[in-house]
């Protein structure tokens, strides 16, 4: 072979190869409209996973990571920071989260879907958002829609404007609204709400209130959040678009859900095809613990307690006089305690007490000799200490919280207290219970086992499938046929309101006709005669 064949070969071989390496990938578009910094943890992960593995990704987000050097083939669009759990002060008439613990569920409800309208319509009003929306040429140029599964459903507009499939990720994990969007009905008699503190075993009572919380957020879904919704869309993009899909018309377009749940952190339930348990993606091995924390940890003979109130809910925010009990409780204990509290002092430190503004939770339940983690808990943690195993003291706040640790309770690995009523002799036979009693952390072993025990990783699934999707194109196949009927169809109205018309009009006609019978019947009265 002559040297130019042999240039022009090896020549070939080179764009071959780089073709090859630029398409090892897929473009995908992350639209992450929702401000809450725990929310964050999973999207991270995620985006993440995708940049480290070729994929080539634009990610909105209100949480930059522009400092983590990711590389070329990310790009960052930036929402600014607002504050929106002012709203949510205003709503639920609260000062801080904690105050919460009061708000009803269809308050909170309420709440939510506000923090949800609010963010989607402050991301449609950011200049760079608009630029994404009115780009030329859009068909083509991403694979897919990467969105929020929470309060922040116009994002899905994206995936119609660029034809391509969408994924969403929720951060609650199940919700009973996903049962319209997935096409299979939720047994109401054994499926609680998700913001009730109640297990598939639920009480005539609990069965009654989680039914009526149920229903109400089904009502409120429909006839009020959807048209919030839609008016959004129709506010930002009717001046450039015509004959915008509504809402539910969007929804029918998710592929596939990556839910924030595995077993058994979840009870079984009706699922479809499309519903991907990934629960735990976010934790990453272990680090290094930074030097002071690893040297308190690893000098704790008795072992160690972990404090964190997690990203929203702040210690520093609890009464005085309960700060100073907790210290108390604390000072009396052979155990040391790491506490993650905001404010830069707090007066009177047991010299078993470090505490901190921030620490690096997973790194810290990893760690053998921590020997409980006390929590509001949140899913996150609640996944992190099944993850490592660690018995879990709960002080649950707000929405899911509480049915997280309820779900601890009923496995046997938590106990709860009330951060507002919990008493010193209440608190010091909590943990005495949790830290001498074998069978807590026996229960949290089973199931860390089981959370563990998974045919792929938790990352591996999500990303098997986000692949899968754009391979299949957007994969029709594993939605169900339920999506696209209309509510009253969806949950048997129209045969309901059928039946009640066959066997209750002939009733009705009988009714009707008996009088007319019985006065047929009846003898008419003998005319006098003068």
């Amino acid at each position: 072979m002559q040297p130019k064949s042999i240039l022009k070969v090896l020549l070939l071989g080179l764009v071959a190869l780089q073709h090859m390496e630029i398409g090892a990938g897929y473009r995908i578009l992350a639209a992450f409209f929702f401000p809450g910094k725990s929310h964050f943890m999973i999207t991270d992960a995620i985006i993440r996973e995708l940049v480290h593995r070729g994929h080539e990704v634009t990610f909105i987000t209100p949480f930059s990571l522009a400092k983590e050097n990711l590389g070329a083939n990310y790009t960052e669009v930036l929402i600014p920071q607002y504050d929106i759990w002012g709203e949510i002060r205003d709503l639920t008439n609260t000062k801080s989260p904690l105050d919460m613990t009061d708000t009803s569920t269809i308050t909170f409800l309420r709440a939510a879907y506000t923090m949800g309208l609010s963010s989607t319509n402050f991301a449609f009003e950011q200049n760079e958002v608009q630029s994404l929306i009115n780009a030329k040429d859009k068909v083509g140029k991403y694979y897919l829609l990467l969105a929020e599964q929470f309060f922040n459903e116009g994002a899905l507009i994206l995936g119609h404007l660029y034809q391509i499939p969408i994924i969403t990720v929720t951060t609650f994990g199940y919700s009973n609204y996903l049962s319209s969007l997935t096409g299979i009905i939720n047994p109401w008699s054994y499926v609680a709400h998700g913001w009730k503190p109640y297990t598939n075993r639920m009480s005539l009572m609990e069965r009654i209130d989680s039914v009526f919380c149920s229903f109400t957020e089904e009502i409120m879904r429909y006839f009020w959040y959807y048209s919030k919704q839609n008016e959004i869309l129709q506010r930002q993009l009717s001046r450039q678009f015509k004959d915008l899909p509504t809402i539910k018309q969007l929804e029918r377009n998710i592929s596939v859900i990556l839910l924030n749940s595995y077993m058994p952190l979840e009870a079984p339930r009706p699922s479809a095809f499309n519903m991907i348990p990934v629960g735990g993606l976010h934790i990453k091995s272990s680090k290094p613990l930074p030097t002071n924390i690893k040297k308190f940890l690893d000098e704790a003979k008795d072992g160690a307690i972990y404090f964190s109130l997690g990203s929203q809910v702040r210690s520093a925010d609890l009464p005085p006089e309960k700060i100073q009990m907790f210290l108390g409780v604390f000072s009396s204990l052979k155990q040391r305690v790491l506490w993650k509290f905001e404010d830069d002092k707090l007066p009177n430190l047991p010299p078993n007490v470090m505490v901190q503004k921030w620490m690096p939770q997973t790194d810290i339940l990893n760690h053998p000799n921590v020997k409980v983690f006390i929590s509001h808990g949140g899913l996150f943690g609640t996944q992190e200490a099944v993850y490592y195993g660690v018995p879990v003291l709960g002080m649950p706040v707000y929405a899911d919280q509480f049915l997280n640790i309820k779900k601890g309770e009923a496995a046997g690995y938590a106990l709860s207290v009330s951060y507002r009523t919990v008493t010193e002799k209440e608190l010091r036979y909590s943990l005495t219970e949790l830290l001498e009693r074998p069978k807590y952390r026996d229960n949290m072993k089973r199931a860390s086992l089981i959370f563990r025990d998974r045919p792929m990783g938790a990352m591996d699934t999500a990303m098997y499938w986000i692949d899968y999707v754009i391979k299949h194109r957007g994969a029709p196949h594993l939605v169900s046929e339920g999506v696209k009927l209309p509510w009253y169809q969806f949950y048997l109205l129209d045969i309901v309101g059928i039946a009640l018309a066959v066997i209750l009009l002939p009733i009705l006609g009988l009714l009707l006709l008996c009088p007319s019978f019985r006065s047929a019947k009846k003898p008419k009265p003998k005319s006098k005669q003068n």
